[in-house]
């Protein structure tokens, strides 16, 4: 189940047949901040209580997105790909918010991090702007399975296409927990539609949550699995500097996203299904239509004891002990113990002649020394 990273210049390799396009005149993430305090977000969350446990080593997470800024001092990359033919850089500032909640490296002078540090983090590039080619994520979904991520995160709104539908479908044959953004209402009337992938069975739908653990009025509420904090949400950003007051479902998806990671690391026998049945059976505080199960709940992903997951992965009953481990009982030998009684009774009965004898014989001999008696001689009567 738990993949491994290919270094950064072998998938630089690997996709440098993908056709070159022309590389945007100006790469204008907007200003970053240099500074930033502790969100709700985090002391909601509060990771750091499972760090002691995990914080995700030995999982890889895939964020397929506008790309990540690998420059940034809290971003830690094992590998990345550009299937947009525009270089690897980061001209929108999406994926590096992203990466950022999953993975951002803790440091004493900075007030954040991300949710699971210790990540193998992969960074597939598959927009370049604000809309991307579907087919292009369908690709992006499939080059993350087959570089082995066991976790993929998809902060992407899009259509539903054969295509997308396929990948998904195959990543999760592969035991891949797929999370996605539940989408961000953008109709005037402020009615919903499916938001796909997240709407696709088997997906982990993520919508936005406000401080108080309610549904943002701007998540998507249709298919919602579980919550993450979407308001208000801080995070790294392009040109080694943050930024802050972010929202939308697409910053809630990181966040269960580093969650998944954590648990998988925790827990690396559960399958995708397993995994996604215990983030939503631990999820707390759920108030109503589109909050799912309610707001994800980290230490009691990892450390919750959930009886049939018990069951599940109880060990095997021991096999029957081997027919030469028990000895069967020798049958008794009857002629042996008749033989045996023949010559005890023999043995007893030399016994008694031979005591008959000791007492006996001594006697006999006794008599013989005394003196015998007269003879009877006739008498005569008169």
């Amino acid at each position: 189940m738990i993949g491994r990273a290919l270094a950064a210049s072998v998938l630089a390799l690997q996709f440098a047949a993908v056709p070159a396009q022309a590389a945007p005149e100006r790469c204008t993430p907007k200003r970053a901040v240099m500074a930033v305090g502790e969100s709700w977000a985090q002391r909601r969350l509060n990771v750091q209580r499972v760090w002691p446990l995990t914080m995700g080593q030995g999982v890889t997470v895939a964020v397929i997105d506008s790309g990540v800024d690998e420059t940034h001092p809290q971003i830690r990359l094992s590998g990345k790909a550009d299937l947009t033919g525009t270089g690897f850089r980061d001209c929108v500032g999406h994926g590096t918010a992203v990466a950022g909640i999953i993975a951002g490296q803790p440091r004493g002078d900075v007030p954040f991090h991300g949710v699971a540090p210790r990540v193998k983090l992969l960074s597939i590039k598959q927009v370049n702007g604000d809309r991307g080619d579907v087919g292009l994520l369908a690709k992006a979904i499939r080059t993350a399975v087959d570089e082995h991520a066991d976790v993929i995160n998809l902060s992407i709104d899009a259509p539903d296409t054969p295509d997308l539908r396929s990948a998904v479908n195959y990543a999760l044959d592969s035991d891949v927990v797929i999370v996605a953004a539940a989408g961000n209402l953008t109709k005037d009337d402020g009615t919903s539609a499916p938001s796909y992938p997240g709407a696709y069975e088997g997906v982990l739908s993520v919508g936005s949550a406000t401080p108080d653990g309610g549904r943002s009025q701007f998540s998507n509420p249709n298919a919602v699995g579980v919550l993450g904090p979407g308001e208000g949400i801080s995070s790294t950003w392009p040109l080694k500097g943050y930024q802050s007051a972010l929202k939308g479902t697409s910053y809630a998806a990181p966040y269960v996203t580093g969650v998944v990671a954590l648990v998988r690391a925790r827990h690396p026998k559960l399958n995708e299904l397993q995994v996604r049945r215990r983030i939503t059976l631990t999820a707390d505080g759920a108030t109503g239509a589109g909050t799912g199960a309610g707001m994800v709940n980290p230490l009691l992903a990892v450390t919750a004891v959930l009886p049939s997951e018990q069951v599940a992965v109880a060990a095997p009953v021991p096999p029957p002990l081997p027919v030469t481990a028990v000895h069967k009982a020798v049958p008794p030998d009857r002629r042996s113990m008749e033989v045996a009684t023949v010559v005890a009774a023999g043995g007893l009965a030399l016994a008694g002649v031979v005591m008959a004898a000791w007492v006996f014989v001594p006697m006999g001999r006794r008599r013989r020394r005394l003196p015998g008696a007269p003879p009877d001689i006739g008498r005569i009567d008169g």
